[in-house]
């Protein structure tokens, strides 16, 4: 069964395997301890930091290993922060982030902290200039990812990371997502990754923060890992993610290159095969194993089970899915569609074959929840009833609202209007996005008397 959702989790790379088992036999002591087994313990440990300080591109006593990621970002985010509170309490973000970033910004709120989201293109990225711009004399630290973990794309470090430079701000990256394949360019000050995302074991996470850093770990500590991740360390684990690091970026380069040229198989074949698709991030500055795309006129949850009933794992970042009733704040700040949202994101070693497989089975899954939703094939033609409509969708949830409009669009004249009344975050999204695929003028939102929100169309062909 292809499993293609390697961006939640890479399955257990064989290294992280080997690794594994030989140190659940070596590395099962405290490496605290100074006799024979604790010195073979702390050995291991050691060689583990320096595995993962030489892939970071730090100091071995730059870098601790925590838990797992969003413990990285969080211990590196209050600790920071503490450790500058007298330059400001202010928090600076990409309004892309990973949760884990986004969480901790709210715990700074509440605690009287302000926190302020750079914007980002539609194709994801923040403008340099524009972050550099929200950094002020207040503000005592900033994030940003390596790369999106929704829909691939790179963010532009190097530069943030020298605007940061010249105004005197640490710059915390999240580089999850893009660690197995490479470092991360540029003068940052933070660093936080999670094991699981390039094949090694869950419950591994890595924070490196620069010497010179102004940093105060929070919360209860110990002499573990410099105090920045107290607890007994599992060194099982650690061991098996510092060597499987290594070994997909031995093989990054190659390996990258090949899933490169199926994402881009999948990115342009796509469109083709199925009809009102928007591939989104963008298309140059991506990581080489993900593509994202949203179709219109289908329900999230339906299409992910269809996939799955097909035998293929994906995963979606969609509003019409049981997990969620908003659209993913990634596609939100992008502004594109989230209904019908699909991230195909390839581990290691899949073949043509399962790309191929998918590309032949994903246009009848699509016909076959759009046609039990009732999705019309094309924008009706009818003789013009009225200058305006409205269609209530209060209640009904994406992508109804959408599927609404277009099944009336037809009934009003060239320049007439549909107003659609929806209490679905989703349709703020997937309205315009809609007027956009299909050539009509989205005219903008306002309160509706009934409940909800009226978005007003406006025909135009």
């Amino acid at each position: 069964m292809p499993y293609f959702d390697a961006a939640s989790a890479a399955p257990l790379h064989p290294v992280a395997r080997q690794a594994l088992l030989a140190s659940l036999d070596e590395g099962w002591a405290d490496p605290a301890r100074l006799y024979r087994e604790g010195r073979r313990a702390r050995l291991l440990l050691d060689a583990a930091r320096e595995a993962a300080a030489e892939a970071v591109g730090c100091r071995p006593d730059e870098l601790v290993f925590t838990p797992s990621g969003t413990r990285a970002v969080h211990a590196g985010i209050s600790g920071a922060l503490a450790g500058r509170r007298r330059v400001g309490n202010r928090l600076v973000v990409s309004a892309v982030e990973h949760s884990s970033v986004l969480h901790a910004g709210e715990t700074h709120a509440a605690a009287g902290g302000t926190v302020t989201e750079v914007p980002v293109a539609r194709s994801g990225a923040v403008d340099a200039s524009v972050f550099a711009a929200a950094l002020d004399s207040g503000t005592a630290l900033a994030c940003l990812q390596s790369a999106n973990h929704e829909v691939g794309t790179e963010q532009p470090v190097a530069e943030v990371a020298e605007a940061c430079r010249a105004a005197g701000v640490p710059l915390l990256v999240d580089a999850a997502q893009s660690l197995g394949w490479g470092p991360v360019d540029g003068g940052w000050s933070l660093l936080a990754a999670s094991a699981h995302k390039w094949g090694g074991p869950a419950g591994v996470g890595l924070l490196a923060v620069r010497k010179g850093v102004r940093f105060a770990p929070q919360g209860p500590s110990d002499e573990r890992e410099s105090g920045r991740a107290p607890g007994f360390e599992n060194l099982p684990a650690i061991v098996a993610a510092a060597a499987s690091l290594r070994a997909v970026r031995a093989e990054a380069a190659a390996e990258g290159a090949r899933l490169r040229a199926l994402v881009d198989r999948i990115r342009a074949r796509v469109p083709e095969l199925v009809p009102d698709v928007e591939v989104v991030g963008d298309p140059v500055r991506r990581l080489p194993h993900l593509v994202t795309f949203s179709c219109l006129y289908v329900d999230g949850e339906t299409l992910l089970h269809e996939l799955d009933r097909e035998g293929f794992s994906v995963s979606s970042g969609s509003s019409c899915t049981s997990s969620t009733l908003t659209p993913s704040h990634v596609l939100r700040a992008m502004g594109v569609l989230s209904e019908g949202n699909v991230r195909v994101s390839l581990p290691a070693g899949t073949t043509e074959e399962d790309v191929d497989r998918f590309l032949a089975v994903l246009p009848g899954v699509v016909a076959g929840v759009r046609e039990r939703l009732g999705a019309p094939e094309a924008v009706p033609s009818a003789p013009a009833s009225a200058g305006s409509l409205v269609v209530d969708s209060l209640g009904k949830r994406c992508p109804i609202p959408v599927i609404e409009l277009a099944k009336v669009i037809g009934e009003v004249p060239v320049g007439g209007t549909v107003t659609v009344l929806s209490d679905d975050e989703a349709a703020r999204l997937d309205i315009p996005a809609w007027c956009e695929m299909r050539g009509q003028e989205y005219v903008g939102e306002e309160p509706s008397a009934r409940g909800g929100v009226a978005y007003v169309v406006r025909r135009v062909s």
